[in-house]
């Protein structure tokens, strides 16, 4: 394979300090690209990982995020192995083009849209589990394997991998790793990056690269399988990772407590917490949730209330420090003026009850559908003694743009997600929900919080995260990018694009 300095786009010679780490440009000549796919690329893949067809690749071409440019993939590869990613980074280094990782394409910030000229890699086919050391309590997969299934797999050997995002279902481990996922037991549990043991990655040059050790203790060296969880496919493609398991976890108690008002619920989370707890779960809903979910399936939810908190506790295996949890919740959640609470030790109602939690994205987006069709659905993690303060003001944001804004939280972690309806055909609508999204971005910044705790920054929040960085951090980011992705060929466009 020769270069083609026709697809040269990189100025090299401005200083590392002033470059910007986005150096990839479209190629001048797009049809010159294609035929370079379909002689000099394609032979080296397994047979048929490549499409050039329109609509597969237009299929490809966009996560679940609204107002994210995704048009302009020239091709799609379907990576089967680790070689077919190899020489698919060596080729687009080669012709210096721009490159887009993806998984299972349910994330919401633009992370894995199309750019204009860029090859589309997707490793959803790479989906096997390698091996299960129930000695170590790993697991080695490859990056396209759902979260639920590798789940599934993993209880027959009576272990169990925490994080489980609300996209469980649909979301790889690969993205997981790439976003650095939680989900419901993240309090209890952590994040995905607290059972990242191992990664393999391939780097912009087709480098394969281990980062991590296989052992339970390793500090040699910088922690660059730290760096590469949550890159977001900026700094290298993932094609395998080794994740720590723990013990099959034991069956929760679950209590339920409605609140007559958003700040009442945030106030018994921040005063539960404080007290010591140490939940497995506690998710809260707010008032427009439990009607749309009552809409969507007749949950049976008390709508008539403000906010809803659902909490679980295990005990860490002991049934009576369950018991005593779930109660000290009850208790704190009348002295902050519950409505209603209640108990149960029963599986099948602590299942249901979760799987209704799960069920609040699907029931937003029959009610987008049904109203315009518009979505934003933020991510932000405050502290959680802002949380209070966050309720009040964000009914200021929902006077002042008129709009229907739903919020569900990981309300442990103080992991806020409300959702910002709008009419996507009336261009005043949208005005409004973008700058209601922004509102409450600014006002997560305001509290002490971050701009995403699990969603990633993707497209939509590359801004933002210029925002939240200071100078130094950015230059750190400036540098590490540079140095690791120096064509600036890794996923342009999206989380360092404004730094």
């Amino acid at each position: 394979m020769t270069h083609d300095p026709a697809f040269d786009a990189a100025d090299e010679s401005r200083p590392l300090d002033h470059a910007p780490p986005e150096l990839a440009q479209v190629p001048v000549d797009l049809d010159r690209l294609r035929h370079l796919v379909e002689t000099d690329l394609a032979p080296t893949l397994t047979a048929g990982a490549v499409t050039l067809d329109p609509d597969i690749v237009a299929t490809y071409s966009s996560d679940q995020a609204l107002f994210c440019p995704a048009a302009g993939a020239v091709a799609l590869v379907r990576a089967a192995c680790v070689e077919d990613v190899q020489a698919t980074m060596r080729f687009a280094t080669t012709h210096r083009v721009p490159v887009v990782p993806q998984g299972a394409r349910s994330g919401i910030s633009g992370g894995a849209n199309a750019i204009p000229g860029c090859l589309l890699l997707s490793v959803e086919r790479m989906a096997r589990i390698l091996s299960i050391d129930p000695g170590e309590r790993t697991v080695t997969v490859e990056p396209g394997i759902l979260n639920q299934d590798l789940k599934d797999a993993l209880r027959e050997h009576g272990l169990a991998y925490p994080p489980d995002p609300g996209s469980v279902a649909i979301s790889s481990i690969g993205g997981n790793v790439a976003t650095n996922a939680g989900g419901l037991c993240c309090v209890k549990y952590g994040v995905t990056k607290d059972y990242v043991r191992r990664l393999e990655v391939v780097l912009a040059d087709g480098t394969r690269a281990t980062l991590g050790t296989g052992t339970a203790k390793g500090v040699a060296g910088l922690d660059l399988r730290g760096l590469f969880v949550g890159s977001e496919g900026t700094l290298g493609v993932i094609v395998e990772v080794t994740l720590r398991l723990v013990p099959a976890l034991p069956p929760p108690l679950t209590a339920v407590a409605t609140f007559p008002d958003e700040r009442a619920a945030a106030a018994t989370v921040s005063d539960f917490m404080a007290a010591g707890a140490q939940p497995s779960m506690l998710e809260s809903l707010d008032a427009v949730s439990l009607r749309l979910l009552n809409e969507f399936g007749d949950f049976g939810l008390d709508d008539a209330a403000g906010a809803m908190l659902l909490v679980q506790s295990d005990g860490s295996g002991n049934a009576d420090a369950a018991l005593a949890e779930v109660e000290a919740f009850t208790a704190c959640a009348q002295t902050n003026g519950a409505l209603d609470v209640g108990l149960s030790d029963d599986a099948a109602d602590s299942e249901a009850l979760v799987a209704t939690r799960r069920m609040a994205q699907p029931a937003y987006e029959r009610y987008a559908q049904r109203h315009g069709g518009g979505q934003l659905l933020d991510d932000i993690c405050l502290p959680r003694t802002r949380m209070a303060e966050f309720y009040e003001r964000l009914a200021q944001v929902r006077a002042t743009s008129g709009l229907t804004i739903a919020v569900v939280a990981h309300a442990g972690d103080g992991n806020i997600h409300p959702s910002v309806f709008f009419d996507a055909g009336d261009p005043a609508d949208v005005a409004r929900a973008e700058r209601a999204f922004e509102e409450i971005m600014q006002l997560g910044l305001e509290l002490g919080g971050t701009i995403t705790g699990e969603h990633g920054v993707g497209f939509l929040k590359r801004a933002w995260l210029a925002r939240e960085l200071d100078e130094g951090s950015k230059h750190i980011h400036r540098v590490v990018k540079h140095a690791l992705d120096p064509l600036g060929i890794l996923n342009p466009g999206k989380m360092f694009a404004e730094l």
